[in-house]
């Protein structure tokens, strides 16, 4: 789980919105896009995007 000081900071680098974590992965805040967090640490790479 994601500590929401870290969620206020953490935004998408593609699309620059908020991200709410939802069943292990961070999703947008329009719900287009999600990154997976793997071992606890978000993985918030553009290659790493899946598109909703």
């Amino acid at each position: 789980m994601i500590s929401k000081d870290l969620l206020e900071i953490l935004c998408c680098p593609v699309t620059k919105q908020s991200l709410q974590e939802e069943n292990g992965t961070l999703i947008t805040a329009d719900k287009k896009i999600a990154y997976p967090i793997r071992q606890g640490i978000p993985v918030l790479l553009a290659e790493e995007a899946i598109n909703l």
